[in-house]
């Protein structure tokens, strides 16, 4: 064993199929869009909009969404610190391996730490957007249609980011999009960004 836990005997396997000749295939360059905001930000209805519209041109693409990655890969992690930054590693992890299949991923997580997101740029390298979705605490509890924002101020949910813990905005962010209002005119700028940085054919 090394001295971080890994088995010396693991060694990446190259595939003869590479990234560059799926990208060829898919006419478009593989990368991770991360929407990172508060909770009701609107950044899974960014991401699945955006996805349609990329869909309906034939682009291949996936939405990696906070809660149906917790039904699954991560159903194991609450919502401590620690355990956040797991499911945040986990997932920066797995949208690199779809980037190496040619995917266009864009993935929808509060991700409410810095060094989280900073952590999941490493994993991805210069594969890796920031988008930041700009909206006000009192917008986003507007748009509560899960009253999560009602019960975490009543105290049933611990650790609510925005009212129990805290939201560490992006420094220098890929994109900033105020979506406070006009959500379609933030997924036509959110996919002209798009567009330019994977080179769509």
């Amino acid at each position: 064993m090394t001295e971080q836990g890994k088995s010396s005997n693991v060694v990446w396997h190259h595939a003869t199929v590479t990234r560059k000749r799926r990208e060829q295939m898919n006419k478009h360059r593989g990368a991770v869009f991360w929407f990172t905001g508060l909770s009701g930000a609107g950044k899974s209805t960014l991401a699945h909009d955006v996805e349609e519209k990329l869909y309906q041109l034939g682009h291949r693409t996936y939405v990696l969404d906070g809660d149906n990655v917790r039904h699954g890969l991560c159903a194991d992690l609450a919502f401590s610190d620690q355990d956040r930054k797991e499911n945040i590693r986990r997932i920066g992890q797995m949208a690199r391996l779809y980037v190496e299949a040619g995917i266009i991923v864009l993935t929808a997580f509060i991700s409410p730490f810095r060094s989280d997101r900073d952590n999941v740029r490493k994993i991805c390298g210069h594969d890796f957007h920031e988008i930041y979705c700009i909206c006000s605490l009192e917008v986003c509890e507007s748009r509560d249609v899960k009253g999560l924002y009602k019960r975490a101020r009543a105290g049933e949910i611990p650790d609510f980011t925005g009212i129990s813990s805290p939201y560490e905005e992006p420094e220098a962010p890929e994109l900033e999009i105020d979506t406070e209002s006009h959500l379609d005119e933030c997924s036509k700028r959110v996919f002209e960004y798009i567009a330019a940085s994977v080179e769509l054919r």
